[in-house]
């Protein structure tokens, strides 16, 4: 159950984020509630000091005290990224794709580091983006291992981005079934048309599933350069992650 006026802040705090900065008209007219109401969600976000007004013009926007949650997060997944990043960057060496490294936040999944492709129409997932996990092969490769709460999380039915997303629970545990199987995800296409991904879960012990990794490309890529091999690549690379992170 939603607390009304901490979605109504949250809204507030993304309209913010989408501009330099916004006007109290332009903020309502953004976040569809009524002037008076933005007036006092903004005196509340700007005495907890996550808003401000510009000195001059008195437009709102953004302080720099919400850069301290993006630091805490980023500080979460240093050693993960640290660990995760040389591996990332031989996949890009052998494969010349985009390589990237996720974590679940049900229902999407997250990407926190990524290293870019050398061949043209370079897939690159902007680190921070949030994409829905059932439409993804790092989310497939994560979920493949999830308790059944997380999969209840996903939604029913489930989203679908584009005609090959699964859209029902029974596919996907299917899909997930063939996923723990041969021990990689394939995205076909399910997140964006004309775009695949194949993925392998790092993992923290034998079954808990902490991050995946990934690599991106045209579809017709992805089927040229064999589906099978790149999958063995990344599970390769995510047990040896695996294994470093959690050394000991």
């Amino acid at each position: 159950m939603s607390v009304q006026a901490v979605s109504r802040s949250f809204d507030l705090l993304e309209a913010l984020a989408s501009a330099d900065d916004l006007g109290l008209v332009e903020l309502a007219g953004r976040t569809g509630l009524q002037p008076s109401t933005v007036h006092r969600l903004l005196q509340t976000l700007m005495a907890r000091g996550y808003a401000t007004q510009h000195p001059v013009t008195g437009r709102y926007l953004l302080s720099y005290k919400v850069s301290d949650l993006s630091e805490a997060i980023n500080k979460r997944h240093q050693h993960l990224r640290a660990v995760a990043r040389p591996h990332l960057e031989t996949i890009v060496k052998v494969t010349g794709e985009s390589a990237s490294l996720s974590v679940l936040e049900p229902p999407n999944l997250v990407y926190v580091d990524q290293v870019e492709g050398s061949r043209s129409v370079r897939m690159f997932a902007r680190r921070g983006a949030a994409v829905l996990a059932h439409a993804t092969a790092a989310g497939k490769a994560m979920l493949a291992w999830a308790e059944p709460e997380v999969l209840a999380r996903l939604g029913d039915p489930l989203a679908q981005l584009t005609p090959q997303t699964l859209s029902t629970h029974e596919a996907l545990e299917r899909e997930l079934a063939r996923v723990r199987n041969r021990g990689y995800a394939v995205d076909n296409q399910e997140q964006e048309p004309g775009v695949g991904c194949v993925a392998a879960a790092i993992f923290r012990g034998d079954d808990v599933v902490v991050a995946a990794i990934s690599v991106s490309a045209p579809m017709t890529r992805i089927r040229a350069a064999d589906p099978v091999e790149l999958g063995e690549l990344l599970r390769a690379r995510a047990a040896a992650v695996s294994e470093e992170l959690f050394r000991a």
